[in-house]
């Protein structure tokens, strides 16, 4: 074996941990004499009267319950005794093997198990953070003007003439894939209401020519041929066969950018206030972006030249969160359940390893770079944590915080701060 094969198995073993732990066989017998009279009392058995069935016909009977229980409620709390008598800080559930639980004698078992690594944080004071330049040209700020005008643009109705390039047209339009393309992503289409800019940058060509020219009242039928590359995946390559009435013809009228339209906007003046908000505004959401930014790439160098080995239950657990998260994020989009289940679980979870992996490398640095630079968490930033929640769930912070004390998620939303504090330090102490 060569010396990096040795250094390498060294590292992969050196977050796992075996203990052989023995319970004393009295206290088998004590807690054996207790589940026993636990089922003394509910056992129905044939001849006995409830609660008077003898203790050796308990054993008869459910000798191998008993012992089971009598498992359940010891290795736990004798394990966990053991581990802190070795010094050790288990980060996953124990993988016992080497069950030996015989009568008048100690239990005996073997525990796996994985503990946290050693982590050693090595020139995170010498990374350097990229902090690019924060400009708005006037071109961007008249962009987003544009942009403020469209979202108050008024429609009004037009008489007496057909559609015509730059009108829209109020419609309503049932669409349905042609013979043989219908799939479970291509389902039958219908609209109401919608508005289709005859000639539009955004309208389908095929829309433009078969409505220009027609008249309210009017109904058209039509092919829509989608390319490969449409943006919508469940229409690309497919064929569409629409009918389309026209309801009415509208055209776009948009506001003057001035000073009567800035104060409808808002506490503004003039149109320049509203011009220094958008730029102020857009120099803001560029820097979090770029410090969003620089900050990814910080713990991205920050876990390259920090190696070590992370416990798999970890990895496993972090992979368990990503998923969570993705699929309450398809249902808040709309997929149903039926259709969850029918994904392939297990490519999924090969699929985020990585991302998990990197994930809690990242989170382990940032917490003992938290303890190197004695970084805390005060009750006070605790507290206005909850309060956000509860504002955010429509719930008291009170019932929010009883809540999180319960399940551990304080303590989840205490380090959350802690690292993202650390990562703070991190980015300021660059400069």
């Amino acid at each position: 074996m060569s010396p990096t094969e040795t250094a390498e198995t060294k590292n992969r073993e050196s977050v796992k941990r075996e203990i052989s732990v023995e319970i004393p066989a009295d206290e088998v017998a004590r807690e054996t004499e207790v589940i026993i009279q636990k089922y003394q009392k509910v056992a129905r058995l044939p001849g006995f009267r409830a609660g008077h069935v003898p203790a050796s016909i308990i054993k008869q009977r459910f000798g191998e319950e008993v012992k089971s229980d009598v498992v359940e409620a010891l290795v736990p709390k004798y394990f966990r005794r053991e581990a802190e008598k070795q010094g050790l800080m288990p980060v996953s559930q124990p993988r016992v093997t080497d069950l030996h639980i015989h009568d008048s004698e100690p239990l005996r078992f073997k525990a796996s198990f994985e503990v946290m690594p050693e982590i050693p944080v090595e020139g995170y004071k010498e990374l350097r953070a990229d902090k690019p330049e924060i400009a708005v040209n006037d071109e961007e700020v008249e962009q987003a003007l544009d942009n403020v005008r469209e979202q108050h643009a008024t429609f009004t109705s037009v008489e007496g003439r057909p559609l015509a390039d730059g009108d829209f047209a109020q419609a309503s339009l049932d669409g349905r894939p042609k013979d043989g393309q219908a799939t479970k992503d291509a389902n039958p289409v219908h609209m109401d209401e919608v508005l289709v800019e005859i000639g539009g940058k955004n309208t389908m060509p095929e829309f433009t020519e078969h409505l220009r020219g027609a008249s309210a009242g009017a109904e058209r039928t039509f092919e829509v041929n989608y390319p490969q590359d449409a943006s919508d995946k469940r229409l690309a390559g497919k064929t569409f066969s629409y009918t389309v009435k026209i309801h009415a013809i509208k055209q776009k009228s948009l506001p003057e950018l001035n000073d009567e339209f800035a104060k409808e906007l808002g506490e503004f003046t003039s149109m320049d206030a509203v011009k220094r908000e958008i730029r102020e505004n857009m120099e803001a959401e560029k820097r979090h972006t770029a410090e969003h930014e620089a900050k990814d790439k910080l713990v991205a160098e920050l876990v390259k030249h920090n190696e070590f080995e992370v416990p798999e239950s970890l990895v496993e657990r972090q992979i368990d969160l990503r998923l969570e998260r993705g699929l309450r994020a398809l249902a808040a989009q709309g997929m149903k359940m039926e259709d969850m289940k029918k994904m392939d679980l297990p490519r999924l979870r090969v699929g985020q390893r990585e991302q998990a992996l990197q994930d809690v490398k990242s989170s382990l640095l940032l917490e003992r770079i938290a303890e190197l630079e004695n970084i805390t968490v005060s009750d006070h930033e605790l507290n206005q944590e909850v309060e956000a929640l509860a504002k955010q769930t429509k719930q008291t912070p009170e019932a929010v915080r009883a809540r999180l004390t319960q399940d551990g998620g304080l303590d989840r939303i205490r380090n959350r701060i802690r690292s993202e504090k650390a990562l703070n330090f991190l980015y300021h102490q660059s400069a």
